[in-house]
C-alpha cells in the first residue's frame, strides 16, 4: 500500500474526480444490493403462493430501471477515475522529460538511454494503472465487501456469513506472499526488458557500423540473447501470476461449499426459508468481485510499487549543475579563469592555469592535439560541467549566478558530429527558431553554402533526414547544422571542429560569410584543419591542459613550435592533394 502514500501528491490535486468516483460507486453498491433482496422476496412469494402478477411485473420492471441506471453510473465513474490516471501518466511523463534535460552530461553515463525509455513507458504505465484499475479494485471491492457483509449478517444469518469467511484468512495470507514474490519478479522483468530496449536502440543507431563490418549475425545473437532473459524474467513474472487464480477460485469455492451446507441445514431445521438462502447465495455471489479484486489489487499494487521505485530512483537524482537566478546583459566580455579541472574520478588535471578573454565582435580560435582540454574547455563554457577552482565571468559576473536557460541561450553550438532530428530539413534548421519565414531559412542556408544541395533532393527543404540525418553525408548534416546555428543568431557561435567534413573551398567560403557577422556576433572555432583559424582575432594552443602557446594566426606561425609545424604539414598535404 506504500505506493498510495507516495502518490497522495497526486490524489490531492485531482481529488475531486477521486471522491467523485468513489461517491458514485458507493451509491452503485448500494443499487446492488436491492435485486438478490428482490429475488429473494420473489422466491418465497412464489413458493407461498402469494406474489401477484403485478407485484412481479413492477419487480421486474423496477429491477431493469435499477440495472439501467447502475450501468450509466458506472460508465460515469470510469470516465472520472481513469481519467485522472491518464492525467497522472501524462503528469509523470513530463516530469521525466523535465529531469532528463536538467541533468548534465554524467548522468547519461549512468543511466542507459534504453533504460530510460523503459521507464518512460512501461514503468509510467503500470503507475498509471495503480492510480486508476487499482484505486477502482480496492475502493470497489472494500465498499462492495463491507456493504454486503452487512447484509448478509444483520439482515439475513450472521452465523451462515461467519462460516462463509472461514477460508479468507488462508487466502489474504497466500496473495500477501504471492505478492511479494510479484514484487521482486516485475522489478527483474522491468529491468531486463531496459536492457532489450537499450541494446536494440544501439543496434539500430549503429546499423551501418555492423552492416560495414559484417556483425549481423553476432548482433543478431547478441539480441536473442538479450530477448530470451527477457523472456524468462517475464515468465517469472507470470508463473507467479498464475498462482494468484487457483488460490482464489478454492477459496470461492470452499466459500460457497460451506455457506450452502450450512444453509441448507438451517432450512431443513426450519431456521431459514429456501428465498432466504437463495438472496443469500446471490449476496455471496456479489462477494465474488471483492474476493477476486483482493488478489487482483495485490498484483497491481506489487507492479506499481516496483514501477514506482524506478521512477523515482530517476526523479530523486539531484541535478549536479544549477542555476542561480541572474540574468545576463548583453554583449559583454567573457573572462575564463581556471587554475585547474579534475573529471571527477581522475587523479590529473584535464586543464591548468587557463586565462583568457573573449570581446564581443571577437573571434577566438582553440588548436591542439586529441585530449588537449579542448571539449572540456567548451563544457566549462557551456556550463555542461562546473570548476571547483576559478570559473568564468560575464561581464564581471561568475556565470554560475545565471540561470542556466539564459546563459546557454547566448550560445549557438555546432559539433562536429551535429545531431539532426527525424523531421523536414526545414524544420532541423528553424530549430531553435520555429517562428522563422522560409526566406529566413532560406538565406542561413545559403550562409552555410547548403542551399544548392537541399534544392537538388527531391522534396527541396521539405525532404526528411531521417534518423539522425541518415539520408545525409557528414558534409551536409554539418552544413545544416552551421545554418541552423546562424538562423539562431546568437550573441556567441560556437564551431567545435564542425567544418571537418567539408572540402576547403567550402570551408573558406563559409568562413568569409561568418566573418561579415562578426560585428555583432562572436566567435569561438574549435579546429584541427588550421586553416579555419586564419582570421581569429586569437588563437590558443593547448597542451596537455594548458595554453602553450597564444596569438594571431601570423604570429603563431613565426613561432616555429606545434602550431607553426602543424600549419607547414597541411600546406604540403593541401599541395600534394592538388598535385
Amino acid at each position: 500500500m506504500r505506493v498510495f502514500i507516495d502518490l497522495a501528491w497526486y490524489f490531492r490535486q485531482q481529488w475531486k474526480r477521486y471522491i467523485g468516483s468513489i461517491l458514485v460507486l458507493l451509491l452503485v453498491s448500494l443499487f446492488e444490493l436491492m435485486p438478490p433482496y428482490l429475488i429473494g422476496y420473489t422466491v418465497d412469494g412464489v413458493v407461498d403462493g402469494g406474489i401477484e402478477t403485478k407485484t412481479l411485473a413492477m419487480i421486474v420492471l423496477g429491477s431493469i430501471g435499477l440495472w439501467t441506471m447502475v450501468y450509466f453510473l458506472r460508465i460515469r465513474w470510469r470516465i472520472w477515475l481513469f481519467g485522472a490516471a491518464a492525467q497522472l501518466g501524462k503528469v509523470l511523463r513530463d516530469r521525466l522529460y523535465r529531469c532528463f534535460s536538467s541533468h548534465s552530461p554524467r548522468f547519461f553515463e549512468r543511466y542507459k538511454t534504453g533504460d530510460l525509455m523503459a521507464r518512460g513507458t512501461n514503468d509510467v504505465r503500470a503507475v498509471e494503472m495503480t492510480a486508476g484499475e487499482g484505486v477502482l479494485t480496492g475502493a470497489d471491492s472494500l465498499i462492495n465487501g463491507i456493504l454486503v457483509l452487512i447484509v448478509m449478517t444483520a439482515a439475513l444469518d450472521w452465523r451462515l456469513t461467519l462460516l462463509a469467511l472461514l477460508p479468507m484468512p488462508i487466502m489474504g495470507f497466500l496473495t500477501n506472499r504471492l505478492g511479494k514474490r510479484l514484487h521482486t519478479a516485475f522489478r527483474q522483468s522491468q529491468s531486463a526488458f531496459s536492457d532489450l530496449s537499450d541494446y536494440t536502440q544501439s543496434s539500430l543507431n549503429g546499423v551501418r557500423m555492423t552492416r560495414a563490418f559484417g556483425l549481423e549475425n553476432r548482433q543478431i545473437n547478441g539480441f536473442n540473447e538479450a530477448a530470451d532473459i527477457t523472456r524468462r524474467k517475464n515468465m517469472e513474472v507470470e508463473k507467479v501470476d498464475s498462482l494468484f487464480d487457483p488460490v482464489i477460485q478454492i477459496t470461492i469455492g470452499l466459500s460457497f461449499f460451506l455457506s450452502v451446507s450450512g444453509g441448507g441445514y438451517l432450512v431443513a431445521t426450519d431456521q431459514m426459508t429456501i428465498g432466504e438462502l437463495t438472496a443469500f447465495t446471490l449476496y455471496q455471489g456479489l462477494m465474488i468481485w471483492p474476493m477476486l479484486a483482493l488478489a487482483w489489487l495485490f498484483n497491481i499494487i506489487e507492479r506499481g510499487s516496483a514501477a514506482w521505485a524506478r521512477l523515482k530512483e530517476v526523479f530523486d537524482e539531484e541535478p549536479e549543475i544549477k542555476g542561480g537566478d541572474k540574468t545576463p546583459g548583453n554583449h559583454q566580455v567573457i573572462n575564463i579563469e581556471l587554475p585547474e579541472f579534475t573529471w571527477r574520478g581522475h587523479s590529473e588535471p584535464t586543464l591548468k592555469n587557463i586565462s583568457l578573454q573573449l570581446a564581443p565582435g571577437k573571434m577566438l580560435g582553440i588548436a591542439g592535439p586529441v585530449g588537449s582540454g579542448k571539449s572540456t574547455l567548451l563544457n566549462l563554457l557551456l556550463r555542461l560541467e562546473d570548476a571547483e577552482k576559478g570559473g568564468v565571468s560575464y561581464g564581471g559576473v561568475d556565470i554560475r549566478e545565471f540561470t542556466l536557460g539564459s546563459w546557454r541561450g547566448k550560445f549557438a553550438v555546432v559539433t562536429q558530429a551535429p545531431f539532426l532530428f527525424s523531421r523536414t530539413i526545414e524544420e532541423n534548421i528553424a530549430l531553435g527558431r520555429p517562428d522563422a519565414s522560409f526566406e529566413e531559412i532560406r538565406h542561413a542556408a545559403k550562409q552555410a553554402c547548403i542551399d544548392e544541395d537541399i534544392l537538388q533532393l527531391p522534396d527541396g527543404y521539405k525532404t526528411e533526414v531521417g534518423e539522425k540525418g541518415i539520408t545525409l553525408s557528414g558534409g551536409q548534416k554539418q552544413r545544416i547544422a552551421i545554418a541552423r546555428a546562424l538562423l539562431l543568431d546568437a550573441e556567441i557561435l560556437i564551431l567545435d571542429d564542425s567544418l571537418s567534413a567539408v572540402d576547403g573551398r567550402t570551408e573558406h567560403t563559409i568562413l568569409e560569410n561568418l566573418r561579415k557577422r562578426q560585428a555583432h556576433q562572436a566567435m569561438i572555432v574549435v579546429a584541427h584543419r588550421l586553416s579555419a583559424l586564419e582570421s581569429a582575432d586569437q588563437i590558443i594552443v593547448l597542451q596537455k591542459g594548458h595554453i602553450d602557446e597564444k596569438g594571431s594566426h601570423n604570429a603563431l606561425v613565426e613561432q616555429k613550435s606545434w602550431y607553426a609545424q602543424m600549419h607547414r604539414y597541411q600546406k604540403m598535404e593541401q599541395v600534394l592533394e592538388g598535385k
